[in-house]
């Protein structure tokens, strides 16, 4: 690192980001009851590790290789009241499903990082909603206010990051349990199936995938290998959310005793927003002292000076794994937009692993007036990012989803052909739309054909 980066970080402190101006943020009406929220949340034990979130360094920088694949998956929103082990469970089981797909196609590992334990807060386009003439603050998250559209509901109670503290400890909790207690064992893998995907065609396609794998699981026994191994009953499984109310994260955050470095121990990635990524703004002034994999959400106004800048506050020493490039181009766009900056990248000799988000870039309003995206633009913004990343013969680093393991009807198209009239039919989300399982599930067998081609070109 040069003297100049030294000095830069040593200028930092997990609270300097309350000098830098600051967008998105909440106003709370008592100062007083935040800061007595605040340091009870510093005292509470952290919800992650300092070498968990190494490890996923580590996996991070294997797919920038194009040794590793991403996926990464959850809800747009969690919302404290779907707070159940249900709905906890088959998120989690639609994201070892997808992962299954990619793992057996592409023959190389997926690392597997769910949007959960910690998305209680979220960016919003304005400050303000209005409906039938009335106007009140907009929702900004569980952990901010409620989607009750009341003026009591809608104030910012910092009362509320200490109930989703509590929450995400109790999802973790759970996925620490399903990841490591026998749930992801690979000799199961037809019982991570959900009910109402058995009869579709992913159904279908994925039973008879669940049947090769177990045939590749005996044939390893009979030559010897032992079937009791940890990698076949474990799973790595990470967390991860958008680091945008701070007050929360820098509560969070730990000086770790192995490395002497600051982490933000709410999960063990965070990412920096589309409308939060100001090279001289709170957030990019937080993430950049702590030692977490990042993420930087790059959408139509990004420019190649932004990037570059971001990087360079962000990653001043090229560590590989710490930065993750979140693309959100929006399908027609994506072959256009992206190509620029990739190579911009690359120039640079910079190390970032690449990853498609083809939620955020995608959004539109029904004519039935439901919030929703098109499956078919999504499914058309990964193939848009994999040719740009084809034709500039690179190997891209992942996918990004808003999905849930419910039977939501929030996104049209797919594999039951939803309409504009099917979405008031389970329309459950809070916040932006999400594909449901068999959705996410047909994402999977359609990237896992692309997938097994790049890869095996190497």
């Amino acid at each position: 690192m040069q003297q100049s980066d030294r000095q830069s970080k040593a200028s930092w402190s997990p609270e300097s980001w309350r000098t830098r101006p600051i967008r998105q943020a909440p106003h709370y009406e008592d100062q007083n009851a935040l800061a007595e929220v605040e340091a009870r949340l510093h005292r509470y034990p952290p919800l992650v590790f300092g070498e968990e979130a190494r490890r996923l360094k580590a996996r991070l920088a294997a797919a920038s290789r194009g040794e590793a694949f991403v996926l990464q998956g959850g809800p747009c929103a969690e919302s404290f009241g779907e707070f159940t082990g249900d709905i906890i469970r088959d998120t989690f089981r639609v994201l070892l499903q997808m992962a299954a797909v990619l793992t057996f196609s592409a023959k190389v590992p997926v690392v597997k990082i769910g949007r959960m334990a910690g998305q209680y807060a979220k960016p919003r386009s304005s400050d303000i909603e209005t409906r039938d003439g009335v106007e009140l603050p907009c929702y900004r998250g569980d952990n901010v206010n409620s989607p009750d559209f009341t003026a009591e509901a809608r104030k910012a109670d910092p009362a509320r990051m200490e109930m989703g503290y509590f929450q995400a400890a109790g999802v973790l909790n759970l996925l620490r349990a399903f990841s490591h207690g026998g749930f992801a064992n690979l000799h199961d893998v037809h019982r991570w199936m959900l009910d109402y995907v058995q009869q579709s065609p992913q159904g279908e396609r994925y039973a008879q995938l669940a049947s090769q794998i177990e045939g590749s699981l005996a044939f390893m026994k009979a030559c010897g290998v032992d079937d009791n191994a940890p990698q076949y009953d474990e799973v790595e499984f990470f967390t991860s959310h958008e680091a945008l109310l701070l007050p929360y994260e820098q509560a969070l955050t730990r000086i770790d005793e192995t490395t002497g470095r600051h982490y933000g121990l709410s999960a063990h990635f965070l990412w920096i927003g589309d409308r939060t990524r100001q090279p001289d703004g709170a957030h990019v002034e937080f993430l950049r002292g702590v030692d977490n994999p990042i993420g930087i959400k790059v959408g139509p106004t990004t420019t190649v000076e932004d990037l570059k800048k971001l990087l360079d506050i962000l990653n001043p020493e090229d560590e590989a794994g710490r930065i993750t490039l979140i693309s959100r181009m929006g399908h027609q766009k994506v072959r256009e937009l992206l190509p620029p900056l990739l190579e911009a990248v690359s120039q640079t000799g910079r190390r970032v692993t690449w990853v498609c988000d083809p939620m955020h870039g995608n959004t539109t309003t029904s004519s039935n007036k439901y919030k929703t995206r098109a499956f078919e633009h999504v499914l058309g913004e990964i193939t848009g990012f994999m040719d740009v990343f084809e034709q500039a013969g690179r190997i891209p680093g992942g996918i990004h989803l808003e999905m849930t393991g419910y039977n939501v009807t929030e996104c049209t198209g797919g594999p039951r052909g939803l309409t504009d009239a099917d979405l008031p039919t389970c329309y459950k989300t809070f916040c932006d739309p999400r594909l449901n399982a068999e959705q996410s599930l047909e994402i999977a067998f359609q990237l896992s054909e692309r997938m097994a081609r790049i890869f095996a070109k190497g």
